[in-house]
């Protein structure tokens, strides 16, 4: 049998002029609400967010999913590159990406990956996706005939990949700048014929690539180009539509930060009876202080304003690529037996607390309208990577990647 390897090709990038790519570049589209995506608009009014969530430009009546709102993206980036915002390079060529957060950096390569690799499964997936979150930016892509957000791809490290990025990072780089919430982003252009090729065909030996974080973002990238297949019969495969923006990071690089949660109520179970339940799975012990849990199979428990450590007895651990996984461990042994919570995803009575709000995030929703947090030990990239390998889909909320990839910086037109 035949073993495809990934296509990961240079482009033709549209970016932002430098003087104003750190007002340009902003937080992926789905991090806002829309109240807040204006509020960001009206704070920074050149922020790609108002490309991404047009609505901004619109009052609060206009249907945000309605056909003049993807109108206006299309518009307003079509005025932006007119204007001089953004420049188009008229070379295809690779950019070096780094983000560096409390002294941490990772380094990522923005290139245009391939929708058959997708279709294929050389490019995994570990989450399903919605068609209602689908549709939104498979019409914001369409409109526009352009990615302006770069999907996250991991791959297992790569000796000739990461010495073409270290050599390209000795040059100076086409933007370097800190945004407001502290974050520094650099990038460098890779644009010699001799780099290039030799990236593209290290990548091309590469024969599993995963998504790390934007399956919504990759599927509707997807399905535009395969709309685009069927009003061109006559495509090649090499037309721009069949390719969409990422950034590639290799493993090493990439810190994933806990998904903690937090629970409304003890399912009409006494603090002291739930404490009684729980110590058939787990070894509990009191803690003086808030507990971040130090390995796998570790839990923090905020209960009554006390911190306990959970470790999970021994007949609860599981080799599975999925049951093995803490989060795994904690919904089949504790919320959904004990809490009757059977589907996280859509139980009103449990919410999600990204790693990055810290442990004082979860002592202070317990206080608000909750009664019950656990604060878990990160998923790691290899458990990713074996759940993707496997074909298996990771449960919700398993993984919270910090720092976010910018939109903005990078767009790729088709």
């Amino acid at each position: 049998m035949e073993v495809s390897m990934a296509v990961i090709r240079p482009f033709e990038c549209v970016r932002p002029a430098e003087k104003v790519a750190d007002r340009v570049a902003a937080l992926p589209y789905d991090v806002y609400d829309s109240k807040e995506a204006r509020a960001e608009v009206e704070r920074e009014p050149l922020s790609f967010l108002k490309i991404d969530r047009a609505e901004t430009q619109f009052d609060e009546s206009v249907d945000m999913y309605s056909e003049q709102v993807y109108k206006k993206a299309h518009d307003m980036l079509m005025e932006a590159i007119d204007d001089g915002t953004f420049i188009t390079d008229k070379d295809k060529a690779y950019y070096v990406y780094e983000l560096t957060m409390d002294g941490r950096t990772q380094t990522g390569i923005v290139a245009c990956a391939s929708i058959d690799d997708y279709l294929n499964n050389i490019i995994k997936k570990h989450e399903n996706t919605r068609a209602d979150k689908e549709l939104d930016r498979i019409n914001h892509v369409d409109t526009c005939s352009a990615q302006t957000g770069p999907i996250f791809l991991a791959y297992r490290a790569n000796a000739v990949i990461s010495a073409e990025v270290a050599k390209a990072k000795q040059e100076k780089p086409v933007y370097s700048f800190t945004a407001v919430d502290g974050i520094r982003h650099q990038v460098w252009k890779i644009s010699s014929k001799e780099s290039v090729e030799t990236i593209e065909n290290a990548f091309a030996g590469i024969n599993q690539i995963y998504i790390a974080d934007g399956h919504h973002r990759a599927a509707s990238a997807v399905k535009v180009g395969l709309r685009r297949r069927e009003a061109n019969p006559g495509y090649t495969g090499n037309e721009e539509f069949n390719y969409f923006l990422s950034v590639l990071f290799p493993d090493e690089e990439l810190m994933i930060m806990p998904y903690n949660r937090v629970v409304k109520d003890l399912n009409g179970l006494s603090e002291e009876e739930f404490m009684e339940k729980i110590k058939d799975k787990f070894t509990v012990s009191e803690s003086s202080t808030q507990v971040a849990p130090s390995k796998k199979g570790e839990f923090g428990m905020y209960l009554g304003k006390k911190w306990y450590t959970l470790t999970a007895k021994e007949e609860i651990l599981s080799s599975d690529p999925v049951d093995g996984l803490d989060v795994a461990v904690l919904q089949n042994n504790v919320l959904e037996p004990l809490l009757g919570i059977h589907d996280p995803k859509t139980d009103k009575r449990i919410d999600f607390v990204g790693g990055i709000r810290g442990l004082g995030e979860l002592e202070r929703r317990c206080d608000e309208d909750c009664v019950l947090a656990f604060s878990m030990y990160a998923t790691s990239i290899g458990e990713l990577f074996a759940v993707a390998d496997a074909g298996l889909l990771m449960p919700p909320k398993s993984t919270w990647f910090e720092p976010k990839l910018r939109s903005g910086l990078f767009i790729h037109r088709f």
